[in-house]
């Protein structure tokens, strides 16, 4: 595959795995949350860093969940301590994100990790850190750890499609019926932290916010079907990384960011024109609606 290929491909798993997370975000009331974990697993990879000095392996993974989760334990402490939700997410994401940060700048030294590229990511340098893979040879490793991530993101949520759905749309309904709510809160949590840490060394923190939550928010102004939401969502951020990547081919510019800004551009479109929750469709239903109102005062 071309230089080009493999960006495009990794962007694109990005965007799927992102894709999928997102729409139950959105959901569940918790698009701050993918801002929060995606900032706070900075932490966890420094501490990761730091007890094994090595900059790749499994333990980057354990230590980016162990942080995501912490964070969703604090958030839900907070709040069940009578701190507003929001209040709870900005407290908590901006202490652990700051603690991230300050053991970067003090402890971790001349190693490759610092605070622009943990937010920023560098997607063109994927290519070129490559592992061998028994029967596809030579693979990124990114795209390689992307790939087993989407594929463990969809059988979880295959696996357990009913109850996403019902903890989703009534938690209490769920609880009542035994399905174990904290549990699949903090599975959830868990699957949110590990897509992170997969797109966070290859996008940086600003794209994988922007894929959790945009895409997702577009899909959900084109249908109610939670099916054909997760199938658009994974659409619309395969099409963001695509398009994204030609716009920074075109202004010679940062790709993560442009995928970041093609997100906003889908959004856009979805809230002019969707079909029953766009500006341009709710503005013509209102002028016909009107139009027959007219027409039925002047026979009457």
């Amino acid at each position: 595959m071309t230089y080009t290929g493999w960006i495009l491909l990794t962007a694109s798993l990005v965007g799927l795995s992102c894709g999928i997370v997102g729409v139950f975000l959105i959901l569940r009331r918790m698009a701050m949350m993918a801002d929060a974990i995606s900032h706070t697993v900075l932490l966890g990879i420094v501490t990761a860093f730091l007890i094994t000095r090595e900059l790749s392996g499994p333990h980057m993974l354990i230590g980016a969940i162990v942080a995501g989760l912490l964070t969703a334990v604090l958030v839900q402490w907070f709040n069940s301590r009578g701190v507003q939700q929001d209040a709870s997410i900005g407290v908590v994401f901006t202490t652990l994100f700051a603690i991230g940060v300050i053991l970067i700048a003090t402890q971790v030294g001349n190693a490759h990790l610092d605070t622009k590229h943990a937010l920023m990511g560098e997607i063109t340098f994927v290519p070129w850190d490559l592992m061998h893979v028994p029967l596809l040879g030579e693979v990124p490793k990114a795209t390689f750890m992307l790939g087993a991530v989407l594929l463990v993101v969809v059988i979880v949520i295959l696996t357990f499609y009913k109850e996403w759905k019902i903890t989703s749309f009534d938690p209490a309904l769920a609880a009542s019926i035994g399905i174990p709510v904290v549990l699949m809160h903090y599975v959830f949590m868990s699957l949110v932290s590990i897509t992170t840490v997969a797109a966070f060394d290859a996008v940086g923190a600003i794209m994988v916010v922007a894929m959790l939550i945009t895409p997702a928010a577009a899909a959900y102004l084109w249908t109610d079907k939670l099916s054909i939401m997760l199938v658009l969502s994974g659409a619309f951020g395969v099409i963001s990384a695509f398009t994204g990547y030609y716009i920074a081919v075109w202004l010679d510019t940062s790709i993560s960011g442009s995928m970041a800004f093609a997100t906003g551009i889908v959004f856009l479109i979805s809230f002019l024109f969707s079909p029953k929750h766009g500006v341009l469709s709710r503005y013509l239903h209102k002028f016909n609606t009107h139009g027959s109102q007219e027409k039925l005062d002047g026979t009457s």
